[in-house]
């Protein structure tokens, strides 16, 4: 294909070809060479400024064409190049000076319909050297007017009127084709004007080549219009440069081609012979072509004839392809909006644009940060070997809850006077170690025969059957454990003492009025277990102590219960958000400390809510309940709560006494005595991440559009209603107006639970019942799944805006947590985990393998991971899950957004730590 490449090469001068003996070879080969090109090049009688343009252009890809085809190989014949396209291995879109020209078809039918015409014009060719030099300065001025037509065309471009680039090339196709149809209808009329027309082509091409590699600005801005990119994120039109800067584009658009792209713009000279090339310098400085084709061409026609009619057809293919291209690329800016109606991208549109950038603008200025990427990337690369994975070795074994078992932070403790030891010390290094699994252990059984037993293996504890076995709590029998449903206070059921209380006071309208509330000593949460059935959902809260797993059993029966204290610290939930709270012989002494229990009760319990107290104080008449029941009286007198009614369960032989807290001020403002007092102005009654207690009272808001000055609308109408204390002054999360934003992200969580939860991303529902929203911010994705038997516990991180009143507002519950810590729950304790660009976020924070462990500890083995993230983070959270030998269902990315959907499965290390 050197011969190939001599078209669009410069020539020297022809002193050293002017004897007699090569001129009468020079014009034999003449002969033969015309006749040879006869066969498939027509040039037309008269050039237009566009036809000019065209041929001044594309003259020059022909000559880079040459060499993608081989390099420094010997050109092929005719009939090899007929065989195999000269572009095969450069597929797709090229650069300008790397494809033919539909001129230069048209030149190649016009020499196929006159062979006699070729000898004469062959004969002209060798006399009229000079008038072929004038007439190509001619052509010259022509192309340089043509390229102000196209210096508009590229000022469009860069205006980002891509419709109207693409428009413009599909037209100018589309004229060329036209144009070449009529130019082979008239070859012979074109053919008896004579061959130096077709010299006056030539030439025009090799002027054009001369003057883009010497760089003008006008050959930058034809080429702009020939060959144009777009970006994917902006879509607006790139030009590319001429010379090396073309072939630099054509590397980006076919990577296996490496470094040679450069390389091929002078790889014609050196295929031509040292000679030739020591010419070319004296050849692009005086512009003295003519001489140096006429030695050549007798040589070089024959082979350029058939490069000519390959390159012909693969100009027409490749600038269909470019056309399609630039389609496909419109098309995918619009499909980027279904993407995310799909599922497959954003979480929600603004979100991610805005996030996205915060996140990279955090990793890039923190140096700290980069530090601490690199040497987390060193710990995945060591965990990728598959050795670094260890299991836990904890006095806890299988029950092992890292931020409760601290056994070394524990001993320091000065006092365990308000149950210290029973809340939260977290490691200062989270544990990267896997929970062991209990020997025998089984697929948790599926909800609701779960809620009345449970594999024996699983929980492997009976102590509690056998202290509380008589009250109904739980019973062995066989591999089971069994619930009765009942409780100390409820031995013949939960669902008659939930009817007993609803019946005490009609206005608690269970699932109507009343949806959320915290039981407090839950035991192994039977009573919140059947309030599923009147629509209500319970926090339901128990300390790890010495009923062993008694939470532990009420995850594993599909209950939804926390492992928690009321010790010293306020408990993980905002102010004013519970609409009842219960106590059933919860064993808190509400009345120690100055009520400072109580109190944190009193914070977190919604004005106008109700507090159900069932215990013996109330209807026993023991000398130590007569005096509890006096001290109670007292404080919940100071509270300023009120006794609604004092009732008795004649079946189980109990009593319960509801109180309902203030929906004003007024009582405060006139109590004799200042005990409790108001907290200050400035304690912030939603601070509740390891904030001490304190023996004070937060005054009930009174402004109309206050959290708190009303009660919320009745369920299920709440889930959907934007709270009233939402205006549209507040902006929300994703930028709108708060109210707006807050039917927007329901709108979404909705449709890509249906569209693509449900259905795309090979999840069994019907196993799926302990869900966890890792990141939660409105609520909207547990919203969506209002209508599965699941229920989800909504996490809003510490770092996050606090968004967790919205949620229970809403009728949802949820809990404070900080990622980078350990959960307070049990391992093994839920079916589905979801992570909304949380990992992205935690990365600037701390090590993503710990935060991976513990994913591992709280799923279930079968259970379920659906990550939503960027794409980085989705293939580096992939790796480890593939390390911890979890199965992954799906992977998909687009538009640097992706989605992971994953089950673990009964693996565990061989080693401990």
């Amino acid at each position: 294909m050197a011969f190939g490449k001599g078209r669009g090469n410069k020539r020297a001068s022809t002193s050293s070809y002017a004897s007699t003996i090569t001129m009468i070879i020079f014009v034999a080969l003449c002969v033969i060479g015309v006749w040879m090109l006869s066969s498939n090049s027509v040039i037309p009688p008269q050039i237009t400024q566009g036809s000019t343009r065209t041929v001044v252009s594309e003259t020059e890809r022909s000559d880079v064409s040459a060499s993608s085809n081989g390099n420094d190989e010997p050109e092929p014949t005719n009939k090899e190049s007929e065989e195999q396209p000269a572009f095969e291995d450069n597929p797709g879109k090229l650069p300008d000076d790397a494809v033919k020209s539909e001129d230069e078809q048209r030149k190649s039918a016009k020499e196929k319909s006159s062979k006699a015409g070729g000898e004469e014009g062959g004969g002209r060719q060798t006399d009229q050297k000079q008038e072929n030099q004038q007439k190509d300065e001619k052509v010259s001025e022509e192309r340089e007017k043509d390229n102000g037509k196209e210096n508009k065309v590229v000022q469009e471009n860069d205006d980002g009127q891509v419709k109207q680039v693409v428009k413009e090339f599909e037209k100018e196709q589309k004229e060329q084709r036209d144009e070449d149809a009529g130019t082979q209808s008239k070859g012979t009329q074109e053919q008896e004007q004579g061959q130096g027309k077709e010299l006056q082509d030539v030439e025009q091409g090799k002027k054009q080549g001369q003057d883009m590699e010497q760089g003008t600005k006008q050959g930058q801005e034809q080429d702009s219009n020939a060959d144009v990119t777009f970006t994917d994120a902006t879509k607006q039109e790139q030009p590319m440069e001429t010379g090396q800067s073309e072939t630099s584009d054509n590397n980006s658009k076919n990577e296996e081609n490496g470094q040679q792209q450069q390389e091929e713009q002078n790889s014609g000279n050196e295929e031509n012979g040292q000679q030739n090339e020591e010419k070319n310098t004296v050849s692009e400085e005086n512009g003295k072509e003519e001489k140096s084709m006429k030695d050549e061409n007798g040589q070089q026609e024959e082979h350029n004839t058939a490069e000519d009619e390959s390159g012909n057809k693969e100009e027409q293919r490749t600038s269909k392809d470019e056309n399609m291209e630039q389609q496909e690329e419109q098309k995918d800016e619009k499909r980027q909006e279904g993407s995310e109606a799909s599922g497959f991208g954003s979480g929600i549109p603004k979100e991610s644009a805005e996030s996205q950038k915060s996140w990279k603008s955090q990793a890039t200025e923190s140096k700290d940060e980069k530090q601490r990427q690199t040497s987390e990337s060193n710990t995945v690369e060591r965990i990728m070997d598959g050795n670094a994975w260890v299991l836990c070795n904890a006095t806890a074994g299988t029950d092992y809850i890292p931020c409760l078992d601290n056994e070394e932070a524990i001993k320091k403790l000065r006092s365990r006077r308000h149950f210290e030891h029973r809340e939260r010390h977290c490691p200062e290094d989270p544990p990267s170690c896997l929970v062991p699994l209990p020997e025998g252990y089984k697929e948790s059984i599926k909800w609701p025969e779960s809620r009345d037993k449970i594999w024996y293996h699983n929980v492997p504890h009976t102590k509690l059957a056998e202290v509380k076995g008589h009250q109904n709590w739980v019973k062995v029998t066989g591999e089971f454990l069994t619930f009765p449903g009942g409780g100390t206070q409820f031995i013949h059921g939960a669902l008659h003492y939930i009817d007993f209380v609803q019946q005490s006071l009609k206005n608690i309208a269970w699932g109507k009025r009343t949806r959320v509330i915290l039981d407090v000593g839950c035991g192994v949460a039977s009573f919140g277990g059947f309030l599923f059935e009147r629509d209500v959902i319970a926090m339901s809260l128990a300390p790890k102590d010495e009923h062993e797993a008694q939470v532990q059993f009420a995850l594993e029966r599909k209950i939804p219960a926390i492992s928690a204290v009321m010790g010293s610290k306020r408990l993980p939930f905002p102010s004013r958000v519970f609409d009842l709270i219960h106590c059933a012989r919860c064993r808190v002494p509400w009345h120690n400390e100055g009520g400072m229990l109580l109190l944190e009760l009193n914070r977190m319990l919604r004005p106008g809510g109700y507090f159900v107290w069932s215990a013996t104080p109330v209807y026993q008449k023991l000398e130590e309940d007569v005096q509890i029941w006096k001290e109670m009286s007292a404080l919940i007198k100071s509270l300023c709560w009120e006794l609604v009614t004092i009732n008795k369960d004649k079946l189980n032989g109990v009593g319960a006494a509801i109180y309902q807290k203030p929906a004003t001020n007024e009582c405060y403002e006139k109590r004799k005595h200042n005990k409790p007092p108001m907290c200050k102005s400035n304690d912030d009654a939603n601070a509740a991440w390891y904030v001490p207690l304190q023996a004070c009272m937060h005054k009930v808001p009174t402004n109309a559009v206050e959290r708190g000055s009303k009660w919320p609308v009745n369920w299920p109408r709440r889930l959907q209603t934007p709270p009233y204390w939402l205006n549209s002054s507040q902006m929300g999360i994703y930028g709108k107006p708060a109210p707006r934003d807050f039917t927007t992200d329901y709108e979404h969580w909705k449709h890509v639970v249906s569209k693509v939860y449900m259905n795309e991303i090979g999840i069994s529902w019907s196993n799926v019942r302990n869900v966890m929203d890792m990141r939660a911010v409105y609520g909207g994705f547990a919203a969506a799944l209002k209508d599965l038997q699941v229920w989800v516990m909504n996490v809003v991180n510490i770092n996050s805006p606090d968004t967790l009143p919205i949620i229970y507002e809403r009728g949802l519950f949820g809990i404070y947590h900080d990622w980078c810590e350990s959960f307070s729950t049990y391992p093994r304790s839920y079916d589905l985990l979801h992570a909304d660009h949380l990992f992205s976020k935690l990365k600037a924070r701390c090590n993503l393998v710990p935060v991976m462990a513990e994913v591992d500890r709280i799923v279930r083995p079968g259970g379920k991971l659906i990550v939503r993230d960027e794409s980085n983070v989705i293939r580096e959270v992939e790796n480890m899950l593939k390390s911890l030998h979890w199965d992954v269902h799906l992977t998909f990315s687009k538009h640097q957004e992706g989605i992971l959907s994953a089950q673990k499965g009964f693996w565990r290390p061989n080693t401990s730590q």
